[in-house]
């Protein structure tokens, strides 16, 4: 069973407590595997996520795990009183933190809200630190660190400064760009979305975009659809396609293939789009500057001056007081801090991302990835709260399997 927080050695440490964290912890708690888990609950989702958002997955497709599926989204929502449908219903950003909170009592009440600053290896396995002074002895870690850390930020926009430059996941303050002009560049949802939330905090918003169209997902619809298009085109937890479905299901078979084009699926598969709510928001509200890429960024006395090139290849002037990077995020191991040198270096890594076993071990015995961190080992599904369903479990056996005090369920 977990420990107690004065233990000071447990067989599995687990870092982060989102969605994959959580779950895993869950499904570890009812294996009576000795753990202990260490972050604040959903953090990512409250601090750094836009004010407003509504999640793009849907309501079935945004449950955390656990064994019985005791606590889902749809269960939270009845229990509060608050509209939910598995697929018609958008989930406002605040439900989906709420729940995860109250999962994490329920589920894992041993939660411990410390940060982890350093892991280092030592014979016995791993020595973790704490924000609070104290050491953690573990036999092994799983990093469930969610985006965060791999917040990208495109190196012409970022040594401007953060006075200048904000990328998304700190732009949570509609009062600092109140009656302010802001260029947000990206097309996704992150872009969308916070394009949406500056512009009705009083911002004057241009949205700059490379790409030359715009994506919003299609509003959900009463007609039934045909056998042949629930065939050629079935649901899944990260999209309506036959190539989503099979992510979705199988995310050992997605392992095996070749690592060129376990890649090229990870980067191409489920481009920029948003939710179909945004559309009414942002669009003939907010000027967009589709197809068009930015050339240069040079700080001015009194914000930044972007050269942007248009689909014509003319480049043009365009002065705004900030800026903000709504680019996504890139999986890059050298950006984990809380990892020394000597361990990173042992972890074998493809294009900064980890390489993982078929049971999220990395290359270093007994440090594990899940989460975004794992996707282009098992697919995008692991860039979606739905994917941790698989995570949870296959990891909980692995590491159930292999524990003194632990048996596989």
């Amino acid at each position: 069973m977990p420990q107690s927080p004065t233990d000071a050695t447990t067989d599995i440490a687990i870092v982060g407590a989102g969605p994959y964290g959580l779950s895993l912890a869950a499904h570890l708690r009812a294996c009576g595997v000795n753990f202990r888990i260490f972050g604040s609950p959903m953090k990512t989702w409250r601090d750094h996520m836009p004010p407003g958002m509504l999640l793009k997955s849907d309501g079935f497709a945004s449950n955390l795990s656990d064994p019985a599926a005791a606590c889902t989204l749809g269960g939270f929502c009845k229990e509060r009183g608050e509209p939910y449908d598995d697929r018609k219903i958008p989930v406002p950003l605040t439900t989906f933190v709420d729940y995860g909170v109250a999962f994490q009592k329920r589920m894992v009440p041993e939660l411990e809200e410390d940060w982890v600053t350093g892991i280092d290896r030592t014979d016995a396995g791993f020595r973790l630190t704490l924000q609070s002074g104290g050491q953690v002895q573990a036999r092994r870690v799983v990093l469930a660190i969610g985006i965060t850390s791999y917040a990208y930020t495109p190196p012409e926009l970022e040594r401007l400064g953060p006075e200048r430059v904000v990328h998304t996941s700190h732009c949570c303050d509609g009062e600092k760009f109140r009656g302010k002009t802001v260029a947000v560049i990206g097309a996704g949802s992150s872009a969308m979305d916070t394009a949406a939330y500056l512009h009705e905090s009083g911002a004057s918003v241009t949205v700059i975009a490379r790409s030359p169209n715009i994506y919003f997902g299609e509003p959900p619809s009463d007609r039934q659809r045909s056998l042949w298009q629930r065939i050629r085109h079935p649901s899944s937890g990260i999209g309506t396609s036959l190539r989503s479905r099979i992510y979705c299901d199988a995310p050992w078979l997605f392992h095996m293939l070749p690592e060129r084009l376990r890649l090229r699926i990870v980067k191409r598969h489920l481009g920029p789009a948003s939710g179909w709510p945004l559309r009414e928001r942002v669009m003939g509200r907010v000027p967009m500057l589709p197809a068009t890429t930015v050339r240069r960024a040079e700080a001015a006395e009194n914000g930044v001056t972007l050269t942007l090139a248009g689909p014509d290849g003319v480049e043009r002037t365009h002065h705004t007081d900030f800026v903000v990077a709504a680019t996504g995020y890139r999986v890059d191991i050298d950006r984990l801090e809380f990892l020394p040198d000597e361990l990173r270096s042992g972890i074998r890594a493809v294009q900064n991302s980890p390489v993982l076993s078929q049971s999220f071990e990395s290359s270093v015995p007994g440090l594990y990835f899940v989460g975004v961190s794992s996707a282009n080992s098992f697919g995008p599904v692991m860039r979606f709260a739905f994917g941790a369903d698989y995570a949870a479990r296959k990891l909980a056996r692995h590491l159930a399997a292999r524990s003194p005090r632990g048996r596989p369920r």
